[in-house]
């Protein structure tokens, strides 16, 4: 596959999974956020895949993206992954409620 077609494809994955997790949280205030366990690990979950596929990106491509934060997500996604038992909720939070909305709306104008 082509590397601008991989490069589509990861930025669909993040688009894809990034509306999963708005959709998750969209009806939720934070207190049911932290008494559901199951809705705070999909939702780790899920911030770590977009993470995944960010850092599959090429560079040129995220050179011709520049309003997504990709260092920012990419960095979510290690502290995730590494640091899993320092999880801070308030930042999954702050990231599902409040950073994913910008972030779908940069990739949504980018496919």
């Amino acid at each position: 596959m082509p590397p601008e077609n991989k490069d589509q494809l990861y930025l669909r994955h993040m688009l894809d999974h990034a509306r999963q997790t708005s959709a998750k949280v969209r009806s939720i205030e934070r207190a049911g956020f932290d008494a559901d366990e199951n809705l705070r690990l999909a939702v780790t979950h899920l911030i770590q895949i977009i993470g995944e596929a960010a850092s599959k990106v090429s560079r040129e491509t995220r050179q011709r993206i520049p309003d997504v934060p990709w260092r920012q997500i990419t960095a979510m996604r290690n502290i995730l992954v590494h640091d899993y038992m320092g999880v801070d909720f308030d930042v999954v939070w702050q990231v599902a409620k409040g950073d994913l909305p910008d972030l779908i709306a940069a990739l949504e104008t980018h496919n």
